[in-house]
């Protein structure tokens, strides 16, 4: 049987299936179209116990919600704290949760190699639709349950009560959102 070599950088989560081909060395790995990487694609996933489908787009998402919920909460909490109107605090929790998704995704990809550049031109499409779906929900959740309510507290269980519901609407919207990523090849599956 033969070995497939497949850049370090690539097994990472969440990146994208569509790499600058002249630039990246593992072009044949996330490249699409080809028998061979329809091949090579199956071995490594197998390899590495990657479940594709509603299973690869489940862990997908939960890998964006780690990164969308510590931006968030950092936000939301800066905006407390600052007693912020509803308007700026939200702006806030989108631009932090933006800025952690996508470092916790960019970060293994820099650690084993690629430029920011080149790592950005990887994920950037794929992160940007999936946060983009997780926050619209997660805000509307939490601003509905009165988590951003002007005068609350971090130390108020509706605060938390509001946060913890808006995570898990902001998952399952973002659920098929990745489902869909993964089927398009706009993403390929966690590793």
């Amino acid at each position: 049987m033969s070995t497939t070599h497949v850049h370090p950088a690539t097994e990472h989560s969440c990146c994208n299936a569509k790499p600058d081909t002249a630039n990246t060395p593992s072009s044949a790995h996330c490249a699409s179209g080809t028998a061979d990487h329809d091949q090579s694609a199956h071995q490594v996933h197998a390899s590495h116990g990657t479940v594709e489908g509603w299973s690869g787009a489940a862990r997908i998402t939960l890998h964006c919600l780690t990164g969308c919920a510590i931006g968030e909460w950092i936000g939301l909490s800066i905006g407390i704290l600052l007693d912020l109107e509803t308007a700026p605090r939200v702006a806030l929790a989108i631009v932090l949760a933006y800025l952690s998704g996508f470092a916790l995704t960019l970060y293994p990809l820099m650690r084993d190699g690629m430029d920011f550049r080149q790592a950005f031109k990887i994920v950037w499409i794929g992160e940007a639709v999936s946060i983009a779906a997780m926050e619209v929900v997660m805000n509307l959740v939490d601003y509905h349950l009165g988590g951003m309510r002007r005068g609350m507290s971090l130390m108020h269980p509706q605060y938390w009560i509001a946060f913890s519901a808006a995570a898990v609407a902001g998952y399952l919207a973002a659920w098929p959102v990745n489902y869909w990523l993964l089927k398009s090849s706009v993403k390929k599956p966690c590793h």
